[in-house]
This record gives C-alpha cells, structure tokens and sequence, in this order.
C-alpha cells in the first residue's frame, strides 16, 4: 500500500475548495472530494486515480457519516481534513434576515463543519499510526464583517470557537487544528468583490483580490508540518484590501 496521506476537503466542486484538493492531489495526497453536486467533484477529480469523488450535503449527520465510511473503505484512515464548504447566504441585518435563512447559513458553515471534524476526529485519534490534522476556513469574516452579513459573519466568528476547541481537544490525541481566514481570493463566489463591495460607510466600491493558488499554497505548508506543529490560525488576504485600520 502507498505511504500517500489521505485527505478530505469539503466544497472540493468548486472555487477554493477545488485548488486547494487539486493542489493536495498533485503534492501526492490522495483526496476524497466532498460536495453537493458530482458533476463539479468529477471535474475537479479530472483523471487522476488518487482522487474519490463523494457527493454530500454537510448538513446532513448521516451524508456526512457516509462520506468518511468511504473514505476508511477506501483508504483505512485519514490525514488531513480541509474543512472548507460554506455559504455567504442571504445579505441582511439581524432585522432583516428570517430565521430559517439564519438556519440555512448556520446548517451549512458551522453545523457542517462540526459534523465533518467529529468524524475526522474519531478516525484520526483511533488509527495506527494515531493523528491528524484538520484545517478550517475561517475568512476574514472570523474577525471583522462586512455590512448586511450576520449570518454569515457569527458562523465565521464561531468557526473560530470550533477550531480552538478542537485544537485543545486534540492534544491527547495527536490531532491538530488550525484556521486559514481568507480575505478576497479571486473565485466565481467572490466575483462581485472587484467590482464593488459593499463598505461600511454605506459607499459601494471594488476591492482588490488575489489568486487562489496562494491559498493552497498556504494549506500545503499548514498540512505538510508534522504533527507536533501547528500553524493555529493564518490570515492570507490582498495586500491591500481594506482590512486592517480603518478601512
């Protein structure tokens, strides 16, 4: 059997998440590929043999479950976890968002990527050679929002919650956990961002944003420390988005 690393990444269809597995695929990990819908998995998977494509819905406690029954039968244990699917949402203020658009967002950035850790965990802490890492995404909204983001932004604030306490967790376990926050990589979901986000001064204007390779890049060095490293949280943003100060 091949000494590869096995990996999940969840949101692999498309955008971040599909550079960040093809990256993984070509560093020599063999990657299981998560998300809702198997045409995008099948693209990102493209020939290679060490890729598995899984659909799944996150928010769903047995979707998940099957996931990464897959990936033991697959494989026999796991490495890596990137978890990464997630969803902006419906734009709206805390008086303007409904409940079940609340719902939806939480189901999918923080329910989902607990249910993805619970199984990583288990598997990374009862396999021979015992560990794992996980990594989340976390985005630059872990530490400031935009406007009309609250869902999204206290599921990221959370997410940060999530990956200490994984982090703490896991010491006993030769588990890692560390988060990326993103700000501004230049994907289909982030398309709007050049040509103009929304500010906190209520003006519109485009921002700046940079190639996503830079966030595998990233991911790969976090990935590749051994177990007794961690890189607990990295921000990678566009040198000059309006982030830090003042904006």
């Amino acid at each position: 059997m091949s000494n590869a690393q096995v990996a999940v990444v969840t949101g692999a269809g498309t955008g971040i998440g599909q550079v960040i597995a093809r990256a993984l695929l070509a560093a020599g990990y063999r990657v299981a590929l998560a998300g809702r819908r198997p045409e995008p998995l099948a693209d990102t998977a493209g020939d290679s043999g060490e890729a598995l494509a899984i659909p799944t819905d996150v928010t769903d406690p047995d979707s998940v479950a099957a996931l990464f029954d897959a990936v033991h039968e697959r494989w026999g244990r796991l490495d890596l976890l990137v978890n990464n699917a997630g969803t902006f949402g419906p734009a709206g203020n805390v008086g303007e968002l409904s409940a079940a658009d609340w719902n939806g967002v939480v189901q999918a950035n923080l329910t989902g990527s607990f249910l993805c850790a619970h199984h990583a965990f288990r598997m990374m802490a009862d396999q021979d050679p015992r560990g794992g890492r996980i990594i989340n995404n976390g985005s630059i909204s872990a530490h400031a929002p935009r406007p009309r983001s609250v869902a999204y932004t206290a599921t990221k604030h959370a997410i940060t919650g999530l990956t200490k306490s994984i982090s703490l967790d896991g010491r006993s376990h030769d588990v890692a956990c560390g988060q990326i926050d993103i700000g501004n990589a230049a994907t289909d979901m982030t398309s709007g961002i050049a040509t103009g986000a929304a500010q906190a001064d209520g003006s519109v204007r485009p921002e700046p944003t940079f190639d996503p390779r830079h966030v595998a890049d990233a991911v790969l060095y976090m990935a590749g420390l051994p177990l007794d490293a961690n890189v607990q949280f990295m921000t990678i943003t566009a040198t000059e988005m309006p982030f830090i100060g003042r904006g």
